[in-house]
């Protein structure tokens, strides 16, 4: 596949209800998400989210009663050249696996796993459509609509979090900027290209994870799709220093996302 290594190439939201998630999304960031896909392996309820452009913008697993009551959350997926090689990498560097390797019939090589400080995440190796082997996933581009513009890791133990994905995904943190009394923000870049921040968390109670950030073209209106649809606004409208807006959320089912873009 086009994309590198370390690049983030699929999105998906495990939720506890998909139908109230196509509802949400579709109000606040005009995705379409339709039913199941009769040829998801094992039967399970796997629906494909749709742009308004005609291609995907991730996925949506149903969480089921034998996956252990996860709650709804948004994972991303890391491409890697070989899975099996980097769960058992990852899992000797005090990362934990939840699900082994696994070949899904026409999507690749797949894996879940935590980083050390158990944040999850997914590993994989795209298989490419025969007649298109270089196809490049757009998933992640920059101040786009309905596509993730910013990927940020609020962590634990910062200087661990940048060790570990800068040895397995070949992350870069070249820049920083102060926010004052809540510390440094750093900056994730990858071939190039600014993938998103991270942060330390400085709270017990905050939250760890990777926040993903939707573009849109107005947050303004963002904001009151999300309130008026059963989400919940935890922070925001706020600018940030593109001159872009954002909105820290949960959707219904308490899976945590933001939005960006103009105010």
């Amino acid at each position: 596949m086009g994309n590198s290594a370390g690049s983030f190439i699929w999105y998906e939201l495990m939720t506890t209800d998909p139908d109230a998630a196509a509802r949400f999304y579709g109000a606040v960031i005009g995705w379409h998400i339709g039913g199941p896909d009769p040829n998801s392996p094992g039967g399970m309820d796997y629906r494909m989210i749709g742009r308004t452009d005609g291609r995907p913008a991730g996925g949506v697993l149903k969480i089921t009663p034998d996956m252990g009551g996860v709650p709804s959350t948004w994972l991303g997926y890391l491409h890697a050249a070989d899975v099996d090689a980097t769960t058992a990498a990852i899992k000797a560097d005090g990362g934990n696996v939840y699900m082994p390797p696994r070949d899904v019939p026409g999507a690749g090589r797949i894996s879940m796993v935590t980083d050390p400080q158990g944040i999850p995440f997914y590993v994989m190796t795209p298989t490419p459509p025969p007649e298109a082997p270089d196809m490049v996933s757009d998933v992640f581009a920059p101040r786009t609509p309905q596509r993730v513009n910013w990927n940020e890791l609020t962590t634990p133990d910062l200087a661990a979090a940048k060790a570990f994905y800068g040895k397995h995904f070949n992350f870069q943190f070249n820049e920083t900027m102060s926010m004052g009394p809540m510390g440094d923000y750093g900056f994730i870049d990858h071939d190039g290209v600014r993938l998103g921040g991270i942060v330390q968390r400085m709270d017990p109670q905050q939250p760890i994870g990777w926040l993903y950030y939707f573009g849109v073209p107005s947050v303004g209106a963002a904001k009151d799709a999300i309130e008026a649809n059963g989400g919940r606004v935890i922070m925001g409208p706020h600018q940030v220093p593109t001159g872009e807006s954002i909105v820290i959320a949960v959707d219904p089912t308490g899976a945590a996302f933001a939005v960006v873009g103009p105010a």
